[in-house]
C-alpha cells in the first residue's frame, strides 16, 4: 500500500464527505499519559463529545482496539469479536472507504488503521494532520449511523510475535519506533526494564512527521528509511512500547511504499519476560 492511499488531507477529507460515498469516519482521540495539560484526566470520550468532525464516531483505542494489559503486552491485540463489532457498530462495512483520525499525534489513528487494514479492509486512510488540520465545521452530537458488516478476517502476514521480531532483527531490519533514550536504555517511564531488542535499529517515529504533526513527503520518508538500512527487498518489522506508535511507523513506511510488520506486543511484552536478552547503548548489537 503505497503513498496514495494511506493518507488523505483535510480538504480532500472534506470535498469526499459532501460526495457520493462518503467515507465512515472514526474518531480515535487517545494520549499515553492519562493527564492533560490542566492535571485532569484525559477522556477521549470527553474531547470526542467536546467537539468532532460531524459524523465521526468515537472509538476507543483501550477497549476496543486492543485487549486488557498482561503478558502479552500494555495493548494486545483486541478479541476479534470486540474489535468487528465496535467496527460495525461505527457503520465500517467492507465496500465503504474509512477514514480515521485522532487528535493529532496519529498514534491512535495509526492503530485503527493497521488493525482495519489487517484484518481485511480494503480502504482505509489517516486524516494526516489529524483534527488540527481540520478547517471545517466541527459538531457535538454523536451520529447513529446504519450497522456496517465489515468481518474481520487476519492476515497471513504482516504481524510479529516476539521470537518473529527476535529473527527478523538478525535477517531484515527490525525498527525501534520509540524515543532514543528509551532505546538506548538512559530512562525507561513504564516498562520493567529499559533498552531494546538485540539488533534492533533506533528510528523514532516522531521524525516521521513535520512540525505540524502532517508526515513528511514519500521521497522525504523513503530516503530516511533508506539511511536505516532498509532497501527494496528488505523484510522490515517494526515495534515501539506497545504496538500503538510502532503502527504510526508502519503508516509511514506505507506512505514511503515499503510494507512492514507490527509486532504488537512491542516492549512491553518483551521486557516482561526476564529470560529475553536486552540490548542498551545507541548500537543496535
Amino acid at each position: 500500500m503505497g503513498a496514495m492511499n494511506a493518507l488523505i488531507s483535510a480538504s480532500d477529507l472534506a470535498g469526499e464527505l459532501t460526495g457520493e460515498r462518503p467515507p465512515v469516519l472514526l474518531d480515535v482521540r487517545w494520549q499515553l499519559s492519562t493527564a492533560t495539560a490542566n492535571g485532569e484526566p484525559f477522556d477521549g470520550r470527553t474531547e470526542y463529545l467536546a467537539g468532532h468532525i460531524p459524523g465521526a464516531v468515537f472509538v476507543d483505542l483501550d477497549r476496543e482496539l486492543a485487549s486488557a494489559p498482561g503478558e502479552r503486552g500494555r495493548h494486545p491485540l483486541p478479541d476479534l469479536g470486540v474489535f468487528g463489532a465496535a467496527m460495525r457498530r461505527a457503520g465500517v462495512s467492507a465496500g465503504r472507504p474509512v477514514v480515521v483520525y485522532d487528535g493529532g499525534l496519529g498514534w491512535g489513528a495509526a492503530r485503527a488503521w493497521w488493525l482495519l487494514r489487517w484484518t481485511g479492509h480494503p480502504d482505509v486512510r489517516v486524516l494526516d494532520g489529524g483534527l488540527p488540520a481540520w478547517e471545517g465545521p466541527l459538531e457535538t452530537s454523536e451520529p447513529s449511523p446504519p450497522e456496517g458488516d465489515f468481518q474481520p478476517v487476519p492476515a497471513a502476514s504482516g504481524l510479529l510475535d516476539a521470537d518473529g521480531a527476535a529473527a527478523l532483527a538478525r535477517s531484515g531490519v527490525l525498527l525501534d519506533a520509540r524515543a532514543g533514550e528509551r532505546y538506548r536504555g538512559e530512562v525507561e517511564p513504564i516498562d520493567r526494564v529499559g533498552g531494546h531488542i538485540p539488533g534492533a535499529v533506533s528510528a523514532p517515529t516522531t521524525e516521521n512527521v513535520g512540525p505540524d504533526g502532517r508526515f513528511r513527503p514519500a521521497e522525504e520518508l523513503a530516503a530516511r528509511f533508506k539511511e536505516l538500512g532498509v532497501a527494496a527487498d528488505t523484510p522490515v518489522g517494526v515495534y515501539c512500547g506497545s504496538g500503538v506508535s510502532g503502527a504510526h511507523e508502519v503508516l509511514a513506511l506505507a506512505v514511503a511504499g515499503i510494507p512492514a510488520a507490527l509486532y504488537v506486543g512491542s516492549w512491553s511484552e518483551w521486557s516482561s519476560d526476564p529470560s529475553r536478552p536486552v540490548a542498551t547503548g545507541p548500537d543496535p548489537q
